[in-house]
């Protein structure tokens, strides 16, 4: 039996406002064994987030930087279409000379194997892997027993809007309920409460050792 997938990508760029860039990103989920499955990727920067990049509008449509990105961080050709946006947000620059996005957020359904086929291109034929792109992640769209699964993967450092992204699309599609969702993250902000006392304790460490030398 084939079971339904979902795919979702984001594109940011300028649109109605000067002195700004368009950026792309897609994220990749599917249904495995009666299970939605999310991928998302880690950056080069140490950051999780979606694969794409900038699209210069003058050049060509959104979709089609889009396809473009995914082709060179994914490794294989998909297809992207208007339809499959969903939403569109303006991102200020971070600094007075920095330019404006405008973020687009894309969805789009996959097969089990289409799926597949992404995770494993994207590791042995995609032209950014080892460099823009470190690897593909799994969202672990469950809670254990101890409250880990998804609200230990919300803890950890997203880039710009894509936790924003990826809440919003698990409530969009109906793959989990509000309450579910917030009593994850409740609990993870309590692990990155745990994780920063953590990382004290370890500069800590490295703090007495370096004057140690």
């Amino acid at each position: 039996m084939r079971l339904p997938t979902w795919q979702m990508g984001s594109c940011q760029g300028p649109k109605r406002w000067p002195s700004q860039a368009t950026d792309t990103h897609v994220m990749r989920c599917s249904t495995l064994t009666r299970k939605v499955c999310f991928l998302m990727q880690m950056r080069f920067d140490g950051l999780l987030g979606f694969p794409g990049g900038f699209v210069d509008q003058s050049q060509e449509s959104l979709e089609a930087g889009l396809c473009r990105e995914l082709q060179e961080e994914l490794g294989v050709a998909l297809s992207i279409s208007e339809d499959d946006h969903v939403d569109a947000r303006h991102a200020p620059g971070t600094a007075p000379c920095s330019p404006s996005l405008i973020t687009h957020f894309y969805v789009k359904k996959l097969t089990e194997e289409q799926i597949k086929e992404v995770e494993q291109a994207s590791a042995s034929t995609a032209r950014d892997h080892g460099q823009e792109v470190l690897g593909m992640v799994r969202v672990p769209l469950y809670t254990t027993k101890n409250g880990g699964g998804l609200s230990s993967f919300l803890s950890h450092a997203f880039i710009g809007n894509a936790r924003t992204q990826l809440l919003n699309s698990l409530l969009r599609l109906h793959l989990l309920a509000p309450e579910d969702l917030h009593k994850a993250l409740k609990h993870s902000i309590k692990t990155h409460a745990h994780s920063a006392r953590d990382m004290q304790a370890a500069l800590a460490l490295t703090a007495a050792k370096r004057d140690q030398c």
